[in-house]
C-alpha cells in the first residue's frame, strides 16, 4: 500500500464539509493531523461544535479538532444559514458531543504542524473560507514552501457565483484571505463551482446512503435530504450539488478529475464582483498559472467511491 498522506482539514461544517470529513475519517490513506474549523456557513461556536459532532458520528473521538478565526481578516462575517439551517448540520438530530476541542488555536497548529514535518509532506485541505489558512501564512511565511499543496472547494468561473453573480460564497466571505493564499506561490488544486455543479446528489444516490442501514448512512442521507431542497430550487435540478467532498475525493482518486494549470486572481477592490475569481482558462494574460482548476468530474465514479467509504464506518 501506498504511504499514508498527511492533511490538515480546514472546515465550516455544514452538510457538504460533514460529508467530506467522513470520507477522509474513512479513508486508510489519509493521516488527519487534525481539523481545524473556521466561521463560514454558520458562526464558529457552531462550526468548531459541528466538526466535534461529525468524528464521533464516525466513531473517530480520537481526532483532534482545533478552534480558528472567528472573523475573516478585512471585513464582517457572512454566513449561510439560509442553506444550511441555523446549526449548520440541520437534517439529522446529532447528539451534543463529548469529545472536547483541543487548547491550541487552530492557526498557531497549522503553522507549529508544518514547520515539525518534513518539508512536502503535509497538504492542507480547506472546505470553508480561506481565513485560517492565510493567517498562518501571514503569521509565519516559512510555511509557504513546506505546504506539500493547497486543495480547496471555492470559486467558480463558466458557472458564476452562488451568493453573488460573480463570487462563490467561500471565497466571497473572506476574498482577501483567498487573495494571500493564492499569491502565496504554493501549489493549489482547486474545486470551483464548475467541478461541483455536476457533482449532485440525486434521489437514487440519497437512498443509496440510507440504505447501507448504519448510523452514518443514515444521517448522511438526513444531511442530503435537508441541504439539496435549496440547491433544487434554485438551479431546477434532481438534487444539489455535493462541493466539499470533491477535495477529498480528489486526493484519494485524482483520475476521477479534469483541470488545466491556470491563472487564478481574486476581486478584492470592487463591490461588485468582490470575491470574484477570475480565472485565465484560456491563458490570454501573461501572468503567473498558480493553481490547478478543475472543471470536469466522473461523478458516477465519485457517488461510487463516497458510497464505498462511508458504508465502513
Amino acid at each position: 500500500m501506498a504511504a499514508t498522506e498527511k492533511i490538515i482539514i480546514d472546515t465550516d461544517p455544514g452538510q457538504d464539509d460533514a460529508v467530506a470529513i467522513l470520507l477522509a475519517l474513512a479513508s486508510p490513506e489519509l493521516d488527519i493531523l487534525g481539523i481545524t474549523a473556521v466561521a463560514g456557513n454558520v458562526p464558529l461556536h457552531l462550526t468548531e461544535k459541528n466538526a466535534l459532532k461529525i468524528c464521533e458520528l464516525a466513531g473517530k473521538p480520537a481526532t483532534k479538532v482545533y478552534s480558528g478565526a472567528i472573523r475573516p481578516m478585512v471585513r464582517p462575517l457572512v454566513t449561510a444559514e439560509h442553506v444550511h439551517g441555523k446549526t449548520g448540520l440541520d437534517g439529522p438530530d446529532l447528539p451534543e458531543p463529548t469529545m472536547k476541542l483541543q487548547d491550541k488555536h487552530a492557526v498557531d497548529f497549522i503553522v507549529e504542524t508544518l514547520m515539525r514535518e518534513a518539508p512536502g509532506t503535509v497538504t492542507l485541505c480547506p472546505l470553508g473560507p480561506l481565513t485560517n489558512i492565510a493567517l498562518a501564512l501571514v503569521r509565519e511565511p516559512q510555511i509557504a514552501t513546506r505546504i506539500k499543496r493547497i486543495v480547496l472547494m471555492g470559486g467558480g468561473f463558466f458557472e458564476g457565483g452562488n451568493v453573488t453573480p460573480t463570487a462563490e460564497f467561500n471565497i466571497y466571505v473572506d476574498p482577501h484571505a483567498a487573495d494571500v493564499v493564492f499569491g502565496s506561490g504554493v501549489p493549489i488544486v482547486m474545486m470551483p463551482l464548475d467541478v461541483t455543479h455536476k457533482a449532485l446528489t440525486t434521489a437514487k444516490r440519497v437512498d443509496a446512503f440510507r440504505r447501507m442501514g448504519t448510523k452514518v448512512g443514515t444521517a448522511t442521507a438526513e444531511l442530503l435530504d435537508f441541504f439539496e431542497r435549496y440547491d433544487e430550487e434554485k438551479y431546477g435540478t434532481d438534487g444539489g450539488p455535493l462541493h466539499d467532498p470533491c477535495v477529498i475525493a480528489y486526493l484519494l482518486k485524482p483520475e476521477l478529475f479534469k483541470g488545466r494549470d491556470c491563472n487564478v486572481e481574486i476581486e478584492i477592490g470592487s463591490e461588485l464582483t468582490m470575491g470574484m475569481t477570475v480565472i485565465d482558462w484560456w491563458g490570454v494574460t501573461s501572468r503567473r498559472k498558480n493553481a490547478m482548476v478543475m472543471r470536469d468530474i466522473d461523478h458516477e465514479g465519485f457517488f461510487n467511491l463516497l458510497i464505498e467509504r462511508l458504508a465502513r464506518l
